[in-house]
């Protein structure tokens, strides 16, 4: 765990988020529900369950890599596609505030996806284009 790196606090902060995401409902068994009462009447049924695993064993996996720095940038675009996903399947049409001026919208997963981004290119997104000599 590279404390001087300077991704640590936006890779350590995700790490909770979705560890805090993932973890309870497992402990708790609301996993099983979000994946028969909610996935399966979405239209993942008979899929719902072992999606719903997979997504929240996905984010608990994401949260170690982030923290110790390791397959990062795999694990990060996973979860990408995951937050898009629920983006399309449940908070676009909810609007986009998860609170206040809504209920339940996309912003959330919007600002994840940007500092996921952030995580895997630290230095920004650079074309391998030289520019043209004038």
């Amino acid at each position: 765990m590279n404390l001087t790196n300077s991704t640590f606090l936006l890779r350590a902060a995700v790490a909770i988020i979705l560890l805090t995401h993932g973890l309870p409902s497992i402990y708790t068994g609301d996993v099983n529900n979000f994946g028969n009462l909610f996935l399966n009447e979405i239209g993942f049924a008979p899929f719902g369950v072992p999606l719903a695993w997979a997504i929240k064993c996905s984010h608990i996996l994401t949260a170690l890599c982030l923290l110790f720095e390791k397959y990062v940038k795999p694990m990060a675009i996973l979860t990408i596609l995951i937050l898009i996903a629920g983006i399309i399947t449940v908070h676009f049409k909810e609007g986009w505030y998860v609170v206040g001026g809504g209920r339940n919208g996309w912003e959330y997963n919007f600002l994840l996806i940007v500092v996921l981004l952030s995580i895997i290119y630290p230095e920004g997104i650079k074309s391998s284009k030289q520019p043209l000599e004038s």
